[in-house]
């Protein structure tokens, strides 16, 4: 493709009738999980009254992606993704429904944030594996920057909506509103037509399908770089997220309604993200726009580490918004782009479960070292995780990315 050829833009790809559905169906369940994430943290909090409380959600949400990402992403390879999909709404709308009337027992809500996450890890790479197949190779950077900008864009708005909710008529109406969105979402993906040739999963079949993907992870030297960038990122992010409002407390010495600019400050950078990319990069699947968003934001952590301006910081943290959105759109992109139909499912479902198993790990680590040395050494080991990933993949991308011959055999 030539250099200075622009590439479709999100309003090109929207005007499509199957991405428009697939869009929908993801934008409508993120308002519904923006609704679902407060309410939950709300809720168990008044419950259980303690931070630890609050932190079992968050375990809860994590363990389902580690114990089933691996036959997930068999599933989705091995099935029809828009059926996998449906299934995956269908439940979560169920389970969002038990929280609308039984609400005020912590072992069932610490049940249910399990049951809708053990959904979430069908539905995320049946989700990523479907996109290619709904639009054509030029619009995948494009379509991906639709997804993401909605997503931002719906928590920005929603979240403190949500809160109101929450407050003013109780947690039932918010975990109506995510039941409704997985119903919403489930009728738009029915309508959705896609070209999936029959499957099965056979248990004989189920784990070696499973060590296939791993395999082929293990093999191809970008895969290979893109898994260890994602597991470092996850060891920096989980920490550095979960406790940025320690810093503002802490280190900035900031007020008590500091935190919410800062997290402000970094929805804003992740909206505007994609809109940059598609604006100044003609192709922006390569390891570069992978790897350039981990420097940029390792930067950042190392820069609110240092400094103690407020207004500073906010401005940091716009950067690394923009750091954010933009390596999650070359990232989703580069592997819908460089890995083969059949075995995306797994690879996507890899990628997840080393995000979470990163992020578990650091939410232990971060925690321990932020009650023991200070919030400053958190943000500093995850700048420094953040340029070790970048380092890693620069190096990975000085062969050629390219073709699929590590995918594994075709079972049939």
């Amino acid at each position: 493709m030539a250099g200075n050829e622009r590439r479709p833009g999100m309003r090109a790809v929207l005007a499509q009738p199957d991405f428009r559905r697939l869009w929908t169906a993801r934008t409508v369940s993120q308002w519904g999980d923006i609704f679902s994430f407060v309410a939950l943290a709300i809720l168990i909090y008044r419950l259980t009254g303690s931070g630890l409380g609050v932190a079992g959600v968050v375990v809860a949400e994590i363990v389902p992606v580690l114990l089933l990402a691996p036959i997930a992403g068999v599933v989705v390879d091995r099935l029809p993704r828009v059926q996998v999909m449906v299934a995956a709404d269908v439940l979560r709308a169920a389970l969002a429904g038990v929280l609308v009337v039984w609400h005020d027992d912590p072992l069932v809500v610490y049940a249910v944030a399990f049951g809708l996450s053990a959904g979430a890890a069908f539905f995320n790479p049946a989700a990523n594996s479907v996109l290619p197949s709904v639009v054509t190779d030029r619009e995948i950077v494009a379509a991906n920057s639709a997804v993401w900008t909605a997503a931002v864009l719906s928590q920005v708005v929603l979240a403190p909506l949500a809160g109101g909710v929450v407050a003013l008529v109780g947690p039932g109406w918010a975990f109506g509103v995510n039941a409704a969105s997985f119903l919403v979402s489930a009728l738009a993906l029915r309508g959705l037509r896609l070209v999936e040739p029959p499957g099965e999963v056979g248990r004989r079949r189920l784990l070696a399908d499973a060590r296939d993907g791993v395999a082929l992870v293990g093999r191809d030297r970008l895969l290979r770089a893109l898994a260890i960038g994602q597991l470092l990122a996850a060891l920096s992010a989980g920490a550095t997220s979960a406790l940025l409002v320690v810093l503002a407390a802490e280190h900035l010495r900031a007020p008590a309604d500091a935190y919410g600019i800062l997290v402000g400050a970094i929805g804003v950078g992740a909206a505007l993200g994609p809109t940059l990319l598609l604006r100044l990069i003609p192709d922006p699947r390569r390891p570069l726009y992978v790897f350039g968003p981990y420097v940029l934001r390792g930067l950042v952590d190392l820069v609110l580490a240092s400094v103690r301006s407020l207004p500073f910081a906010a401005a940091a943290l716009a950067v690394y918004g923009v750091g954010t959105s933009t390596g999650a759109v070359t990232f989703n992109s580069l592997l819908q782009s460089h890995v083969t139909d059949r075995t995306r499912g797994r690879v996507f479902a890899l990628m997840d479960l080393l995000w979470q198993t990163g992020r578990l790990a650091s939410l232990g680590v971060g925690g321990l070292l932020a009650d023991t040395v200070g919030i400053r050494a958190v943000y500093y080991l995850g700048g420094l995780l953040l340029l070790l990933a970048a380092a890693v993949g620069f190096a990975a991308s000085r062969t050629p990315a390219a073709s699929h011959e590590a995918d594994p055999p075709n079972p049939n």
